[in-house]
């Protein structure tokens, strides 16, 4: 990839972990006929993880890289992970999203079983301008049942938990007893990585920082139509039921009544609108400002920065994160785009002002 002809780099090396989701979902959950025939997915349950690791690295603490929303590969993050991993001589963990990436069933990738399910969309959903291959899947999924979008965060919120815990405890091979664990997220690997921080499951992420690319924003400020994401049916219905079903109808009562983790859940609710809790939101951030950092793009429709300020409060937006504009064509989901169309010297330029803040971070 050409990205990574821009990294000068030390030797790395990617080390492959098996992992075995035990996540149990909530009573509600179970009651569900679309979350329970999830958790039976057993791509979902159990996979692997990578760890790039630098020659002479320092073993007591890593970088988790969370990723975006819809991803399928990690090809797009692969020379992001190299550059932090070089730069900070710190491991870079590679960890998918429930149900994304190599946690996504085969199925999803079959053309022909996708071809079907867009010829579906077209016949149920009326307009299909932002309808594609590459978002079908969660596009349906998403239409079929909102509740997903909870119950796949929190699914894997628990599993980054687990694994925390196992490295702070020295219970993993590559990492000694009290390595601690810092963030780098993008798009809605962010907002994870933000309720992560702001739940601390098991005082895991107490002085966890986290540097934030293209993300930050509020649920409520975000624009997840996209061909890349989800179309326009989706996100409108996805919208509607976070920022107003699950609020007005006490849906999220019912739900946390029976939830074993309350931290997290009222976490997740801090992070939907900015009314919702705001006094707490705002005074997390104001007294964990220091651990924060990040870069928005000025083009950045999916996750602007008005979304930042609406999540963190103006001043506090303004004080951890810089707004980049870069000179040739991005976009939210292809921010460095390898399209051959543009300057090879403004694009590494681009990437380097973008990674060399975020590894003197986290270093």
């Amino acid at each position: 990839m050409l990205m990574q002809n821009f990294i000068r780099k030390p030797a790395l090396k990617t080390l492959n972990f098996s992992f075995r989701s035990e996540f149990s979902t909530t009573d509600v959950a179970r009651e569900n006929e679309f979350l329970s025939f999830d958790s039976a997915i057993s791509e979902n349950r159990y996979f692997h993880y990578s760890v790039i690791v630098p020659v002479n690295s320092i073993n007591n603490s890593c970088i988790m890289l969370l990723h975006g929303l819809n991803e399928q590969s990690w090809d797009k993050y692969i020379s992001w992970a190299e550059y932090l991993a070089a730069s900070t001589r710190k491991p870079v963990i590679l960890f998918p999203i429930a149900f994304h990436i190599n946690r996504r069933p085969s199925a999803w990738s079959d053309p022909r079983k996708m071809t079907r399910l867009i010829e579906k969309r077209k016949r149920t959903e009326g307009d299909f301008s932002s309808l594609s291959f590459a978002n079908v899947a969660m596009s349906e999924r998403l239409t079929e049942e909102p509740l997903r979008f909870y119950n796949s965060g929190i699914q894997t919120v628990e599993d980054i938990s687990r694994l925390a815990s196992q490295i702070s405890n020295g219970r993993h091979p590559l990492f000694g007893k009290g390595t601690t664990m810092d963030f780098f997220g993008y798009s809605i690997g962010s907002f994870l990585a933000e309720i992560l921080l702001m739940a601390n499951p098991g005082k895991l992420f107490s002085a966890s920082r986290l540097f934030i690319f293209c993300g930050g924003a509020i649920f409520g400020n975000m624009y997840g139509e996209s061909k890349y994401i989800m179309d326009r049916q989706a996100y409108n219905l996805l919208l509607r039921f976070y920022c107003e079903n699950w609020i007005e109808t006490g849906f999220n009562r019912q739900l946390s009544k029976r939830n074993t983790n309350d931290f997290l859940f009222q976490a997740f609710n801090s992070m939907i609108k900015p009314d919702i809790n705001q006094n707490e939101r705002e005074t997390f951030f104001e007294s964990q400002k220091h651990r924060i950092s990040g870069i928005s793009l000025l083009k950045d429709k999916v996750m602007p920065f008005s979304g930042v300020e609406a999540c963190m409060g103006k001043q506090r937006a303004e004080e951890c994160f810089e707004v980049m504009d870069f000179p040739f064509e991005y976009s939210h989901e292809s921010p460095f785009p390898e399209n051959g169309r543009i300057d090879r010297h403004d694009l590494k330029s681009a990437f380097n002002k973008v990674f060399k803040r975020g590894a003197e971070f986290l270093a």
